[in-house]
């Protein structure tokens, strides 16, 4: 049987022109670009204009891939679009997105909340590495603003729109896939939902005026989930491909916020230099957040051949996935699946090597642990004093606002 690879072979990517900052912000809610900046790292965000849709972006992301990867509409086998915000409820936006391509495969729409792109990009590897595919295409595309509450500054400030595709193809070259894991906590249902836009309850006159149609968040149940799987799922693929951060040449976090990014590196001991973040620019796109980094860093030039990545996200369900991303070669050589495999990248090492590999990564898992711990005993320790502080503080304005009133 020949052992196949996967092999990212295309990528492209669409935000709408349309640019809202915070100062923009400023003007619509209680808010300022001060507390934006200092509590998520967000500057601004892209917001689509009329006309501009999930599929509109997913089109114009995909071909840009196509165009990179060499190849036509018509040699794709399969299209995988992540995405929390479709067009429509029904038809599926991935049949509407494979019909304005041109393309003649199957198409299916991946619900995974922030998630879904890396699920769809550990989804296409297993089709390309069984021989099944040649051809995959992999969408991560949100219209997040369609359902946010332009007066909720807990979930105004965060999103953004946008889309990222990638072209999944099949390889002789070692590489691609590494490790993966896909996760899920379904206690957290609840913890990002948009309460009244499904089966269970439609949007009534009641709803809409409760804003019950719009995205709503607790916050604090998601920190902390976010913070735990960031690094817990990245330990766990790093170590599952046999290697530690020490291998890895550069991570790719879901986009959400950047004190969930920096805890995490704390956490992993791995320097903020090798890590892709952009969130800055674009806020937190759902699933669009991580292509549209690993997009960039290509066309940067950050992301290189033979490079080491890690990907991983969290979102609503509550979801997390990771992969682990070995870049090969971008030049594409004809009829790639033909070329014969190296003596030398076997996969084939010494019980010596195996076991010395084993020994480095359980004492590379075993540091990162005892970080995690320390750092969950301090913020247990810091929350009740914030608190404290928080709330003195609010006695002494009210009280001086009690005394200016006798004195008047």
């Amino acid at each position: 049987m020949t052992p196949y690879y996967s092999k990212i072979t295309g990528w492209g990517m669409y935000v709408p022109e349309n640019v809202v900052t915070n100062h923009d912000l400023e003007k619509m809610m209680d808010t300022s670009d001060e507390w934006i900046v200092t509590r998520t790292g967000i500057r601004e965000r892209r917001i689509v204009a009329d006309g501009e849709t999930t599929v509109s972006m997913s089109v114009e992301a995909s071909r840009q891939a196509l165009e990179k990867a060499g190849i036509g509409p018509e040699d794709l086998d399969l299209i995988i679009l992540a995405t929390s915000t479709p067009d429509y409820l029904v038809p599926p936006a991935s049949s509407m997105v494979q019909d304005q391509l041109g393309a003649q495969c199957g198409a299916f729409t991946l619900v995974a909340g922030c998630s879904g792109f890396v699920y769809g990009l550990a989804t296409a590897a297993q089709f390309v590495q069984t021989g099944a595919y040649k051809h995959v295409l992999v969408i991560g595309a949100e219209v997040i603003s369609a359902g946010i509450d332009w007066e909720d500054r807990n979930t105004a400030v965060l999103f953004g729109d946008g889309a990222g595709a990638v072209i999944v193809s099949r390889s002789t070259q070692p590489g691609g896939l590494l490790s993966m894991k896909l996760g899920s906590d379904g206690s957290g249902w609840d913890a990002l939902i948009v309460p009244a836009l499904g089966t269970k309850h439609y949007p009534s006159h009641e709803h809409i005026a409760n804003k019950d149609h719009k995205l709503k968040m607790k916050g604090r149940p998601v920190f902390k989930f976010a913070t735990r799987v960031m690094s817990d799922a990245t330990m766990d693929v790093v170590a599952q491909a046999g290697l530690t951060m020490d291998d890895i040449d550069a991570l790719i976090p879901h986009q959400a916020n950047q004190r969930i990014i920096d805890l995490a590196l704390r956490r992993l001991n791995f320097p903020a230099e090798k890590t892709i973040v952009n969130l800055d620019r674009y806020g937190n796109t759902s699933a669009a957040s991580v292509p549209l980094a690993l997009v960039e860093a290509l066309e940067d030039g950050r992301l290189k051949e033979h490079d080491k990545v890690v990907m991983i996200a969290f979102g609503a369900g509550l979801t997390y996935a990771a992969v682990v991303w070995e870049f090969q070669p971008f030049e594409v050589t004809p009829d790639e699946e033909n070329e014969a495999i190296l003596v030398t990248n076997w996969p084939v090492d010494s019980a010596f090597q195996r076991k010395m590999q084993e020994m480095r990564v359980a004492a590379w898992k075993m540091k990162v642990q005892a970080r995690t711990k320390a750092s969950e005993a301090s913020m247990a320790i810091m929350l009740p004093l914030y608190s404290f502080r928080k709330g003195l503080k609010k006695r002494m304005q009210n009280g001086n606002g009690k005394e200016e009133e006798k004195k008047s």
